[in-house]
């Protein structure tokens, strides 16, 4: 009977630790709450643990299993990125774990590894891809024609110079505050130069990468949704973002 009784909790505190781990990379991949939540509760009801319970923010999430003995689980979230694909492939495993494709061991051992079944693009398919956004909504947003190669170019450099600070300096507020200057300041070197027509159309597209989409669609969904703590936090985060961005453009203009 002691020997159920631990290898009943030590599951039970397995599957408390893969709920936790769960949610907490969809949060730090950009998912909303509500995808979170949900995911969690359906791999703890798959799990056999009909009385759990869980409440997470942007910082943590604590997961209580509505066993006595196992008390609750808490983790923290330090940093926040976008990576849709993980949010889709740790939905996947609960999907496949809910119908026994996976037991709870495989379950918690993929999702450790969620890095080596997520491949990351590689940097030059990423600044290629921010080139393209940039200069294909240059032409949709402006009618702008003309400049499309130049801001093809710069929205490669503003991607770059944000994605290498952001390695380097952490703080992505400030990876943005520059990424823009670097957009703001080479339109209008572009324009001074004679290779581009509008510097206002060329940083609207070089922009487009940089704008923080996700965190203001979450933001609303969280609101929506009756998350009085994520979404106003999003929502927070959204405006320091669109902050930092609008004031390295100023800074460009005023010097360049």
């Amino acid at each position: 009977m002691a020997d159920t009784a631990t290898r009943q909790e030590n599951y039970d505190h397995l599957v408390l630790n893969t709920c936790v781990l769960a949610g907490r990379i969809m949060i730090e991949s950009g998912s909303e709450m509500s995808r979170v939540n949900d995911t969690i509760m359906r791999i703890a009801k798959n799990a056999g643990l009909k009385d759990a319970q869980v409440y997470a923010t942007l910082t943590g999430i604590i997961m209580s299993g509505g066993v006595k003995e196992v008390g609750a689980e808490v983790g923290s979230i330090d940093k926040r990125a976008f990576d849709m694909e993980k949010v889709a492939k740790v939905n996947e495993l609960s999907r496949a774990y809910a119908a026994k494709k996976i037991d709870i061991y495989e379950f918690r051992d993929d999702l450790v590894h969620i890095d080596d079944l997520v491949a990351t693009f590689p940097l030059w398919l990423q600044t290629l891809g921010a080139g393209l956004v940039s200069g294909t909504l240059v032409v949709v947003f402006q009618n702008n024609l003309p400049d499309f190669w130049i801001t093809f170019i710069v929205g490669m450099f503003g991607w770059a110079v944000y994605y290498f600070l952001n390695i380097y300096i952490q703080i992505r507020f400030l990876s943005e505050f520059l990424a823009a200057v670097v957009v703001g300041a080479l339109a209008l070197i572009a324009v001074k130069n004679g290779i581009g027509v509008k510097a206002d159309d060329i940083i609207i597209g070089g922009m487009m990468p940089l704008v923080p989409g996700i965190p203001l669609t979450n933001a609303v969904r969280d609101a929506l949704s009756g998350n009085l703590i994520s979404g106003p936090a999003r929502g927070i985060e959204a405006l320091i973002s669109a902050c930092a961005l609008g004031f390295g453009v100023a800074i460009a203009l005023h010097f360049f």
